[in-house]
């Protein structure tokens, strides 16, 4: 099967995070062949969104966030936790869809959790090696899976961004209503638009 194509990634980041749901991403690292099929993301939209990491301009850390889309963004929270991203819309606009949960496919044994998006890079193997990576990639990759219809995709803020005031509030954060792989259920200020 084909990779996604780059024009997929060069869209707006809430498109393109709503349009990741129920593809599968791919790691294949020392003959080990990884997938999951993700369920949950969160979209950071440019500059302007305050949530966003490229709202701080253009450093070495987020300049790949600027451009050309389809590629890997992956960084470190709390000094432990990697977390992987897409880098999305057009070169310029620091934009990019972090993946925060998967359902397992293949290669990933019962007692791996991929439920948010530090478990889901420990789980497939994921690490700052991968940071950059073209997304065409044979070892990192996402696939065109089954396409998860409107009804079944909830929305509403994404988590861990308080810090970005009214941001904070955007329904950026998307996920499939009825996995059991969501890294956690829709809190009291959740809105639940299609």
């Amino acid at each position: 099967m084909t990779p996604l194509p780059v024009s997929f990634y060069a869209r707006p980041a809430l498109e393109v995070a709503r349009d990741l749901l129920g593809t599968h991403l791919v790691v294949v690292q020392d003959g080990l062949r990884r997938v999951g099929r993700i369920v949950e993301t969160e979209a950071y939209i440019g500059e302007h969104d305050l949530a966003c990491h490229a709202s701080k301009g253009l450093t070495p850390r987020t300049e790949v966030m600027f451009g050309p889309a389809g590629r890997a963004y992956v960084y470190l929270i709390y000094g432990m936790h990697r977390c992987f991203n897409v880098v999305t819309d057009v070169p310029g606009v620091g934009a990019a869809v972090l993946v925060r949960a998967v359902e397992p496919v293949e290669g990933l044994g019962a007692d791996l959790r991929t439920d948010g998006p530090g478990r889901l890079c420990k789980s497939l193997g994921l690490t700052l090696a991968h940071n950059r990576v073209d997304l065409q990639s044979p070892g990192l990759h996402l696939l065109p899976g089954t396409p998860v219809p409107s009804s079944r995709v909830a929305r509403g803020p994404r988590i861990g961004v308080d810090y970005a005031g009214a941001w904070a509030d955007e329904p950026f954060r998307l996920w499939v209503q009825d996995s059991q792989h969501v890294s956690k259920r829709p809190s009291t200020r959740a809105r639940n638009r299609p």
